[in-house]
């Protein structure tokens, strides 16, 4: 059956190409055999690149989401320096006197 199947394509003498003259014949068939050439190796090519292009993908998203996140804290009014933990929120003075090495 396989065979049968390959000679129905690739013979010239048996496929659908056999009445035409022999130039002609050879030279369908190699633009048809460039034609496949490509297109598989453009295939594979895209398979090989899945992995590389998932993890592009993955590092863009994952900075979208942190930039996302950076507008979202700031946009609630919270500061984010160290020192505002310190600070008593009624009156914006230092909780504790020797905080600032007084």
């Amino acid at each position: 059956m396989f065979s049968r199947a390959y000679s129905l394509i690739m013979n010239p003498e048996s496929n659908a190409l056999f009445r035409l003259p022999k130039i002609v014949r050879f030279q369908l068939m190699t633009v048809l055999a460039l034609m496949w050439s490509v297109i598989f190796s453009v295939w594979i090519g895209a398979i090989s690149m899945i992995g590389p292009s998932m993890a592009a993908h993955s590092i863009l998203l994952l900075g979208v989401f942190f930039t996302a996140d950076i507008f979202r804290r700031s946009n609630k009014g919270r500061t984010l320096d160290h020192r505002s933990h310190y600070k008593d929120q009624k009156d914006g003075c230092a909780r504790y006197d020797d905080l600032w090495g007084g």
